[in-house]
């Protein structure tokens, strides 16, 4: 079948093979679009991409001779070459599971953790800082529901006219000893069942290469999500998926991530602030007081049911930005609650019309 299939491909579509090709002739053979590709596997030089002239074996050849001038191989220097240890953040106030996930850190034991909590609540921010106060490199991964083993693990690349094999992020942070932050999990397909190994310790079979990578000491996953990876039930976060239980199972510890206390969010908004060059006095400080105790009454009214929108650390930051841009409250709330609805938005501005007196005073002048 197998030849069959080839010399279809080759006679209709020539050697540069796509999907749409492969699905035509297997619908001509009466099979399915999962078996032609099985069948066409050892020809494949990327997602969705397959040469009928390289074989597995050519391919395996070139991987192993050396890239196009200028270009390293995979064997002797890793696809990233700088230093990918993140900056410390001035604004950075330590809060929530800060500790412990720095604590997990700092262990250089393979611990996964998945880190749930609401939008904008610090859980990526509060792993970058870790991994900056540390030392230590970190490679972060935006998951999507496109995200698939190629994008994670790697797969061949044309450079320079050569098909090479590139690392993935993931392989590219077992090989460095780095951490590894899958952001946004819950937004993953079943496609991310390629990690079930590397989520076990037990690192991975690159078998389009034939080769078996394990992790450098030190090598670790986060994970963060909106979700528990039981989807969003209330709708508040369209497009996260109902996660495999195995594959959450392989994550021993859950922290969940509250909003920072009022005390701790006013620190984290005077630091924004002084990044800003507001001067910390007066009508300034006033400021950051009135945003964060409306933020709070905020919070506690969405955990109550009352409202269905929250505003977040994340927003109050926008806010503070805003402010040093245009110099005015008014101004400064107003484009950035215009994300929400007209409804939302009014009850917003009423309620810290009531927090700030001289919040109205400012709006009529």
């Amino acid at each position: 079948m197998q030849e069959q299939l080839v010399t279809l491909l080759k006679q209709q579509f020539g050697t540069e093979i796509t999907v749409d090709a492969v699905k035509s002739v297997a619908n001509q053979m009466n099979t399915t679009y999962a078996t032609a590709t099985k069948y066409l596997q050892t020809y494949k030089v990327g997602r969705g991409k397959w040469n009928l002239e390289a074989t597995m074996k050519e391919l395996e050849d070139t991987y192993n001779a050396p890239a196009a001038e200028g270009i390293d191989t995979i064997q002797s220097l890793p696809t990233v070459k700088q230093n990918l240890i993140p900056k410390k953040d001035a604004t950075f106030v330590s809060f929530g599971n800060f500790t412990d996930i720095k604590k997990v850190v700092s262990s250089g034991l393979f611990y996964p953790a998945f880190i749930t909590g609401l939008s904008g609540n610090g859980k990526t921010f509060g792993v970058e800082q870790a991994c900056a106060q540390l030392g230590r490199e970190l490679i972060r991964v935006n998951i999507t529901i496109e995200t698939d083993e190629d994008d994670l693990i790697g797969g061949f690349r044309l450079v320079n006219g050569e098909t090479v094999w590139h690392n993935g992020p993931v392989v590219e942070a077992m090989e460095r000893g780095a951490v590894l932050l899958l952001d946004e999990l819950d937004l993953a397909s079943n496609k991310i069942m390629c990690l079930q190994s590397i989520l076990e310790g037990k690192g991975v079979f690159l078998k389009k290469i034939g080769k078996h990578i394990m992790p450098k000491a030190g090598f670790n996953v986060f994970a963060t999500a909106n979700t528990k990876g039981k989807g969003s039930d209330d709708g508040r976060f369209i497009g996260t998926n109902v996660l495999n239980e195995a594959f959450l199972e392989r994550f021993p510890i859950t922290f969940e991530q509250e909003y920072p206390t009022v005390s701790v969010e006013t620190k984290i908004l005077t630091k924004v602030a002084e990044s800003l060059n507001i001067p910390m006095i007066g009508e300034h400080t006033d400021f950051i007081k009135h945003l964060c105790n409306w933020s709070d009454i905020i919070r506690k009214t969405f955990a109550d049911g009352g409202i269905d929108e929250v505003i977040s650390t994340r927003r109050l930051v926008h806010i503070m930005k805003a402010y040093a841009i245009f110099g005015k409250k008014d101004k400064a709330l107003k484009v950035c609650l215009n994300r929400f609805d007209d409804e939302t938005k009014s009850t917003f501005v009423e309620l810290y019309d009531k927090i700030d007196a001289e919040f109205q005073q400012q709006v009529e002048e």
